[in-house]
């Protein structure tokens, strides 16, 4: 069974002291591709380092809309450049956030709207973060004639939305939550998923799936959202696992091949 985990943040500081060994956790749990995600600048250069270094690791690198209120303009050269590298595969994590407001809405909105230029421009996919927002954000995505495609990430909105992000060609990312106890709406919702749109990860350090919840996530976890998966659509954790690498690698413009975890 191979799987990719289609988010996660191994740039974060917690994995300093034990990468190679997360990594190779990630191997004999047969997560053969893991895409670590940015959030600014600093964040996604380090993406850009791992994936350089790691063989079965890819990058995104963008603003996430909690740090749109320190966006500059020049911030978009700087994404523009690392996205000519040849392992990075997405503009992302953008979007908004109205949850948390760690930013001013009309800015969240303005910063999105320029990356998001930014990857059309590109022809690359965007990763997007949206919480409290799919009004606004369906609103932007739709606006002129230009089209998008890419990740809605760790997918929470309703049945009738996933119809809307599906008709603008978007893939849906499944992550911890679903196999959480309290998890009572998401089954639903991901039925309303068409099987050729359905991406799993973890988010990891965050969104540990139950039984683990209170500890550091990792890539290795991503079985778990797998398994729940096969649950709830009536198939196996390995048709869910070939399903939904199958759609990453479609979703990534990458080859359907495998890969080992060594350090180059």
């Amino acid at each position: 069974m191979r799987l990719f985990d289609t988010h996660c943040h191994l740039n974060d500081k917690i994995y300093l002291p034990d990468l190679t060994a997360v990594l190779q956790r990630a191997q004999v749990a047969g997560v053969a591709r893991m895409l670590v995600v940015g959030y600014d600048l600093a964040s996604s250069r380090l993406a850009v380092q791992l994936a350089d270094e790691y063989p079965p690791l890819y990058a995104a690198v963008g603003i996430h809309p909690h740090e749109a209120v320190a966006f500059r303009t020049e911030d978009l050269t700087a994404l523009e450049e690392m996205l000519a590298h040849q392992k990075v595969v997405a503009l992302g994590e953008i979007g908004l956030d109205y949850h948390y407001d760690h930013s001013p809405r009309e800015t969240q909105q303005a910063v999105f709207r320029q990356q998001l230029a930014l990857a059309a421009k590109l022809d690359k996919p965007v990763v997007i973060h949206a919480r409290e927002a799919h009004a606004d954000l369906l609103a932007i995505l739709k606006a002129g004639s230009q089209t998008y495609r890419g990740v809605m990430h760790c997918y929470s909105g309703s049945r009738e939305l996933v119809r809307e992000y599906a008709r603008l060609n978007f893939y849906f990312s499944v992550g911890g939550p679903v196999t959480f106890t309290n998890a009572r709406r998401l089954p639903e919702v991901i039925t309303e998923i068409p099987a050729e749109r359905l991406l799993i990860e973890t988010d990891a350090p965050y969104l540990t799936p139950h039984p683990f919840r209170g500890r550091r996530n990792e890539p290795t976890l991503v079985v778990l959202v797998a398994e729940r998966l096969a649950g709830i659509l009536g198939s196996s954790p390995e048709q869910v696992a070939e399903q939904t690498w199958n759609n990453a690698c479609a979703c990534f413009g990458l080859e359907n091949d495998d890969i080992g975890v060594e350090k180059r």
